[in-house]
């Protein structure tokens, strides 16, 4: 099997973008142009790649056809970096990176800012629970997960943790929380939840009240504005440390004992690159500046 580089790019940027109308404003050609492409690598690969709905949907023998796209856009983009071709086509790299919101809001975006001239990064939010499914599809390259053991074909390396307590502002826990978070009240009060994935709130409810607790929740997916939901009284929630710190209004914490420890791992593609590698140092030396390393 013979693949073309720009086919190979073809597809990238089709998946990328959801269109091949995206995909072809891009890399600067026609939609028949990309059309062509991704019909001469079908035919190349011998598989359908591509479902053409809007967006894309790529089948299994695409997404393995994607992550070779991938790798070797990267591998093409250091050695052209290497020769000393910053212009080329491909020179700055796009890197795909799945992270969970309330990393993204804290550490990681500093620490890939010093990077910004020399790779573009590709940001997938999504719960750390969830990020190293985008790994196994070949969707991103690298990721922040609470998953410990490697995806097939990657590595992981631990980064450290976020730690989560579960908090409210002063009057809400007067009203809600009068002889402290027993289960008559945390059956009552009203609680913040980030998104329908995440279960950190109810990992400590449960754990303090039982499974068969359901209060009223307000759903704000949103990790600045969760916190802020918070900080104004719409309910108690679990507010990471690196975040408390910056509310600027006193909020309580419901259970000194109580807080969750989430453990977080950086895991990416074992592949040789140079690019990749800067990435991986930044994340690893911000991590170990900015997360708890019990």
């Amino acid at each position: 099997m013979e693949l073309d580089l720009a086919q190979l790019r073809a597809l990238d940027a089709t998946v990328r973008g959801g269109t091949l109308e995206a995909a072809a404003r891009a890399l600067h050609v026609t939609p028949s142009a990309i059309s062509q492409r991704l019909r001469a690598l079908e035919i190349a690969a011998g598989r359908i790649l591509l479902v053409r709905t809007k967006p894309v949907q790529v089948t299994g023998s695409g997404q393995a056809v994607l992550r070779l796209a991938r790798q070797v856009d990267l591998l093409t983009a250091d050695v052209a970096r290497e020769l000393g071709d910053d212009t080329a086509p491909g020179a700055v790299p796009t890197l795909p990176i799945a992270v969970n919101a309330d990393s993204m809001a804290t550490w990681v975006l500093p620490a890939l800012a010093p990077l910004a001239g020399e790779v573009c990064v590709d940001l997938h939010r999504e719960d750390q629970e969830h990020t190293s499914a985008l790994l196994r599809t070949g969707t991103v390259m690298a990721a922040v997960t609470s998953d410990a053991d490697p995806v097939p074909g990657c590595t992981s390396t631990r980064l450290g943790g976020m730690r989560y307590r579960p908090k409210a502002t002063p009057d809400v826990a007067r009203r809600w929380f009068p002889d402290g978070p027993t289960p008559e009240a945390l059956a009552r009060a009203p609680v913040v939840v980030f998104d329908r994935k995440d279960d950190l709130q109810h990992r400590w409810l449960h754990a303090r009240a039982g499974t068969g607790v359901v209060p009223p929740q307000h759903l704000v997916p949103a990790s600045a504005d969760y916190v802020s939901a918070v900080a104004l009284g719409f309910g108690w929630g679990m507010v990471p440390d690196l975040q408390a710190r910056d509310v600027g209004v006193e909020l309580v914490e419901l259970d000194p004992d109580g807080a969750v420890d989430v453990p977080l791992y950086w895991q990416q593609w074992r592949l040789r690159s140079a690019t990749l590698d800067r990435v991986r140092e930044a994340v690893l030396a911000a991590a170990a500046r900015e997360l708890d390393r019990a």
